[in-house]
């Protein structure tokens, strides 16, 4: 049966209007995102093949642009338009986290960094230059490939802390294999990172591993600084 002969209160985006986003399930939302079905299927029928075959939100918003297109109702429209709902929360938390004491809001720039980071293929070693009350300047991307001591250089990471005027500096990577936990190597970084910053009166606040899109830890909260 056609979405629109279902009884108003069940039809996803009838749902959204009356109870709002948060009472709807994730296959209910990329129905609404989605809007028609293909022939033979409903769009939350197809909404809720695509979860399955991605195994979930996360991994459908992390798949690679050639999966998401072949699937059924997708196509490079749907893609393209599903990589922009990404960067608008990213850069909406980048704001919040610009405008808020980064210190006061550390899920924000958990979420942040998992939406920044949690979809990247690659590995990637990231800055967030903070002011002296903890408000962020910049993020910048310093490094991406494999990182150890040799690949991470401590002068050019002073360097763009100097650059940006920054008081405080949270470091990040990603982990694209979906370990959580730090590595010898990444303990092993942070110490030359903090030891060599903190001869320019830089403090080192955190270090956060972002493991795919669902995961983080942080080197503070596991006393590694």
């Amino acid at each position: 049966m056609p979405i629109k002969d279902w009884p108003e209160a069940e039809r996803p985006r009838e749902k959204l209007l009356s109870e709002g986003p948060q009472a709807l399930t994730e296959a209910e939302l990329l129905a609404v995102f989605l809007r028609v079905g293909t022939p033979g299927k409903d769009v939350l029928q197809l909404a809720r093949e695509a979860l399955a075959r991605f195994g979930g939100l996360n991994g459908l918003l992390a798949a690679p642009r050639r999966e998401v297109e072949a699937l059924r109702g997708f196509g490079p429209a749907k893609y393209a338009q599903l990589a922009a709902v990404v960067e608008l929360a990213r850069r909406a938390l980048r704001e919040e986290v610009r405008r808020n004491e980064v210190l006061n809001s550390p899920h924000k720039v958990r979420d942040y960094l998992r939406l920044a980071l949690g979809h990247t293929p690659h590995e990637v070693f990231v800055a967030l230059f903070l002011d002296a009350q903890n408000r962020l300047i910049a993020d910048r991307e310093l490094f991406r490939g494999t990182l150890t001591q040799t690949s991470v250089y401590p002068r050019e990471v002073v360097k763009a802390a100097l650059a940006h005027n920054a008081a405080a500096v949270i470091f990040a990577h990603n982990h694209p294999s979906g370990a959580a936990e730090p590595s010898r190597a990444d303990e092993l970084l942070t110490r030359t990172l903090r030891d060599a910053l903190a001869l320019v009166d830089i403090l080192v606040l955190d270090h956060i591993i972002v493991a795919g899109p669902g995961a983080t830890v942080s080197f503070a909260e596991r006393g590694l600084l």
